[in-house]
């Protein structure tokens, strides 16, 4: 018998692109926030160098070691029940890192990181879930600007409320971000479907844009076995997402601190000069879905990782122009991750295979991108000049590049 499709279409739910665009504001800015403040915290709390400096990198360490562990939770509690509990555990998070001494500030950190991979991993399974085809990159990039802006947001508002309320409510103030984000999924889902417990089911709670594959007597048919590691694809993409990973948090770990060494820019000038990397990431999450529909995702994805290189390249052969490329690799960042969760979505074959690839492809780029603040001081320590460890960041936007464009290529063409 020959199979057919059904699809089951309704109006594009914008009440859903508000919701995801909401949670990316938790999902990356409470946890940027402590940067700008971190010498505040560690003086009153008389943390070390090192405290100081993993209280800075545990939510990305948590990223890498928690992934495996959120995409069993998913699997298990359903797309929309996790997405309620990162929510909610992000919002407990903050609390208890705003609440006592230095044990609740490195607890309530640990919470966030945890609960935020959870939300990381689910987001492109409901993307994939209940966005049409033709709306995935748009969502997408709506998605990752969301993450870059609620970045840029608490790295420029944060030492004030520091100045006005102390460093506690300062971090206290961005559990607005979490209300919001929780309203805006209630009323995106309704609260039964938000507090619904179990895995989505084929043809019932699929999503409006869901295709279910069904043969001539109407039965649904078994989807393919899902494959990640067997998956070439999804291996590069893995490799491409580490090196993205990588560039993004050493550089935004150390180009402040280039800015002051190298061009003798003030702490303070310095700090606000490199939020240029971050502004201008927005600009790179939506013009990409834009570009890749007139000129497709391996030519977008070409594109993309050139501005990423002209990064660290023009850092070390003309840095006096950092404002040029900091704005380049600004737009490469956020188009670089918004393109490689495009191609999860794409890639994918099912809403079980969505999230395993999800995992597989952060988990392992995490996992790498938070090595990236401590090899890139290494290396400048090692050297006393910041020459190699520049070039360091160059060889992760290489692999970007090498890995992302033969994953581009083989999932829009070969799918396997």
């Amino acid at each position: 018998m020959t199979p057919t499709s059904r699809f089951v279409r309704s109006t594009f739910p914008w009440s859903l692109l508000v919701g995801i665009v909401c949670i990316g504001f938790i999902l990356r800015g409470p946890i940027i926030a402590v940067a700008p403040i971190t010498g505040t915290i560690s003086a009153e709390l008389s943390m070390s160098a090192a405290q100081a400096g993993l209280l800075t990198t545990l939510p990305v360490l948590c990223f890498a070691l928690v992934t495996p562990l959120a995409s069993v939770f998913v699997g298990k509690a359903g797309a929309n029940f996790a997405t309620t509990t990162a929510i909610i555990g992000v919002g407990i998070g903050s609390i208890v890192r705003s609440a006592g001494g230095i044990e609740a500030t490195f607890a309530g950190t640990v919470i966030m990181g945890a609960f935020i991979t959870i939300g990381n991993v689910v987001i492109p399974v409901i993307i994939r879930r209940d966005v049409p085809a033709e709306r995935v990159g748009i969502v997408t990039g709506a998605y990752t600007s969301a993450l870059n802006v609620s970045s840029m947001i608490t790295s420029l508002a944060t030492v004030p409320l520091a100045l006005a309320f102390g460093w506690r409510g300062a971090l206290l103030t961005w559990l607005g971000f979490v209300v919001l984000a929780a309203v805006a999924w209630l009323i995106a889902m309704g609260p039964r479907k938000a507090f619904r417990w179990g895995p989505v089911q084929a043809g019932v709670e699929t999503g409006a844009f869901e295709t279910v594959a069904i043969d001539t007597r109407g039965i649904p048919l078994a989807a393919p076995e899902p494959r990640t590691w067997r998956n070439l694809s999804a291996l590069f993409l893995a490799l491409a997402f580490a090196g993205q990973a990588f560039s993004y948090y050493g550089l935004t770990a150390w180009f402040p601190t280039i800015l002051e060494q190298e061009l003798s820019y003030s702490a303070a000038d310095a700090g606000s000069s490199s939020s240029v990397f971050q502004i201008a990431a927005v600009v790179g999450a939506l013009g990409v879905p834009l570009v890749s529909k007139r000129l497709g995702i391996p030519v977008t994805f070409a594109i993309v990782s050139a501005l990423w290189i002209s990064f660290p390249l023009g850092m070390m052969l003309a840095p006096g122009a950092w404002a040029v490329w900091g704005s380049l690799g600004g737009v490469a960042q956020g188009g670089g991750i918004t393109i490689v969760f495009m191609l999860i979505v794409q890639l994918s074959l099912s809403g079980t295979h969505a999230r395993r690839l999800s995992a597989m492809v952060q988990g392992m780029g995490y996992a790498l991108g938070a090595t990236a603040p401590t090899v890139v001081g290494a290396v400048h320590d090692a050297t006393g000049a910041w020459t190699l460890p520049i070039a360091t960041v160059l060889v992760a936007t290489l692999v970007f590049t090498a890995a992302g464009l033969a994953g581009a290529v083989r999932a829009t063409h070969f799918r396997a």
